[in-house]
């Protein structure tokens, strides 16, 4: 596999090349039960999406932070987006998969086949803008690109059919993905075009035979995904507040 890339990192280039923001937010939440959306369920008085915004918005590099919903979206008219008015731009193509909202969106940002496109997930509601700024500043000559992800900690099992124990997989060099996953627009829409079937952006540019890079974070920057997510989330936003970094 090349680790190489049709964009050569270099200084000039590097000045050049906005950064955007694209978070995919057509998903239904299935596993979280009920019938809202896990991006409009309640956090701290606000839906969860809004505090993903707010981390990002804190981003000054972030030229705009681009939604992407779905045409048939029914709830997000009923919030107020007003502390986002300038950088928040709302597009609804969204997909069946993250992969095709993504795909749909990134012909209408706006932006030059050089920049660089930060995807992240609607349900990352604690994600710090620091995170973000290492993110940039990591990948920002880099030939590839590449996302936010921990090592894994805990001893990892695979389960056979009827839930039982088949193999203990050996943890070293595995990491957890996490978002947001940074790439130059037209690699990334060359990568989703030839691998659709894909749960993230940077499972496509590996199948172009390419190597991300992964940038340190850590387990605070998790997906809301079943319904004890929203206490923990609340837990450390509420956290940050009274003890600001």
């Amino acid at each position: 596999m090349s680790s190489s890339a049709s964009f050569h990192g270099n200084s000039s280039l590097a000045a050049l090349s906005a950064f955007v923001a694209l978070v995919p937010a057509a998903g239904s939440g299935s596993r979280m039960g009920g019938t809202t959306p896990k991006q409009y369920l309640d956090l701290l008085g606000k839906p969860v999406i809004w505090h993903t915004l707010r981390a990002l918005a804190a981003v000054s590099r972030l030229q705009a932070i681009h939604v992407v919903l779905s045409a048939e979206d029914e709830w997000w008219a009923s919030y107020d987006w007003s502390l986002f008015d300038g950088r928040l731009v709302v597009h609804r193509c969204g997909g069946a998969t993250r992969a095709e909202s993504v795909a749909n969106a990134l012909p209408h940002l706006g932006a030059a086949g050089t920049d660089w496109i930060l995807v992240h997930d609607a349900a990352r509601a604690c994600l710090r803008g620091e995170q973000v700024d290492t993110l940039i500043d990591a990948l920002r000559d880099d030939e590839v690109g590449g996302l936010l992800a921990a090592p894994v900690a805990d001893t990892m099992k695979r389960a056979q059919a009827d839930g039982r124990v088949c193999e203990t997989v050996p943890r070293d060099g595995l990491w957890q993905a996490q978002t947001p996953q940074m790439f130059r627009l037209e690699l990334l829409q060359r990568a989703l075009a030839a691998h659709s079937a894909v749960t993230d952006e940077a499972g496509a540019v590996e199948a172009l035979g390419l190597l991300p890079r992964l940038v340190a974070a850590d387990a605070t920057n998790f997906k809301i995904t079943y319904p004890q997510d929203l206490a923990l989330a609340a837990q450390i936003l509420r956290a940050r507040e009274a003890f600001p970094a």
